[in-house]
């Protein structure tokens, strides 16, 4: 029996990882596209929420700094749903065989470590990597427990992996609300900067403008909290979706690789089991 593997489904991950900066330069330049079409689509009065039209230095300003940070966070969020995506895909390639029935011996294990390393993702994926770690281990060893105990770290060590994986995903997601602080702060010391200044003293105006200053510079708050708050419950979600893909391959690994080895302990002359073999 021969397990035959197909990843011409989906993108490879190791384009997708190699892929990262061109991705993230791909939204830099999407988010300056989304600021200058909503500078040219939306009203004066709701561009200046959320851009800052007609602010000093516009279109240099906070808002529009934080809708391009934000577009870098959706870029790598695309990246790690697509390989949340390709982990899961793993699971459908059948490296192992399935059945209630088979077993496997030593010998067995070649042709099954072999078809695995023809996957493009052998290197990547989570499920190959398991399945080849714990054959390498039982073919040194033959020891069952051995190759169990590095199955139950590995799953381990991988989690931590994916943990790191998301790693600028947080920076971004700290990152985005901390600009929408520092343009608050900018705007509160020009607002005051504006009321002290002596040529408007006398303005009757004055309270107005300081206050539709200050309002602007609240807004662009509220607008960093609400990105964050998306690219957070987002992040959450491709998360929890890789770390599940990793705990359907250990449970995959578990059940139709370890559970299925056998150690031959009796003379191939008086051995009614061969390599997978139906158990009877």
């Amino acid at each position: 029996m021969t397990f035959e593997t197909d990843d011409r489904k989906g993108t490879p991950i190791a384009t997708l990882e190699e892929h990262r900066p061109l991705i993230a330069l791909g939204g830099v330049f999407i988010g300056l596209a989304i600021v200058t079409l909503l500078h040219f689509t939306l009203p004066n009065d709701v561009a200046k929420v959320l851009l800052d039209r007609g602010g000093v230095g516009y279109p240099i300003s906070v808002q529009n700094g934080i809708w391009i940070v934000f577009m870098v966070g959706c870029g790598e969020l695309f990246v790690r749903f697509r390989v949340g995506g390709a982990e899961t895909r793993q699971l459908n390639q059948k490296y192992l065989p399935e059945d209630e029935r088979t077993i496997l011996q030593a010998s067995d294990l070649g042709g099954i470590y072999r078809g695995v390393r023809r996957n493009s993702d052998a290197l990547r994926c989570f499920l190959p990597r398991l399945i080849q770690r714990a054959i390498l281990q039982f073919q040194s060893s033959r020891s069952i427990d051995q190759a169990s105990s590095l199955l139950n770290t590995s799953v381990e060590m991988y989690l931590h992996e994916v943990d790191l994986r998301y790693s600028m995903l947080r920076y971004l997601t700290w990152l985005i609300p901390s600009l929408g602080f520092i343009g608050t702060v900018v705007g509160i010391g020009r607002a005051l900067s504006y009321a002290g200044d002596p040529i408007h003293i006398q303005d009757p105006m004055l309270l107005n403008e300081v206050t539709r200053r200050l309002a602007i510079s609240f807004d662009g708050t509220f607008l960093a909290l609400v990105m964050a708050a998306l690219l957070v419950f987002l992040t959450n979600i491709a998360q929890s979706r890789e770390e599940h893909a990793l705990n359907l391959a250990g449970q995959y690994c578990l059940d139709n690789l370890i559970n299925r080895l056998f150690v031959q302990t009796e003379t191939p002359e008086d051995s009614n089991v061969t390599g997978k073999h139906a158990v009877t």
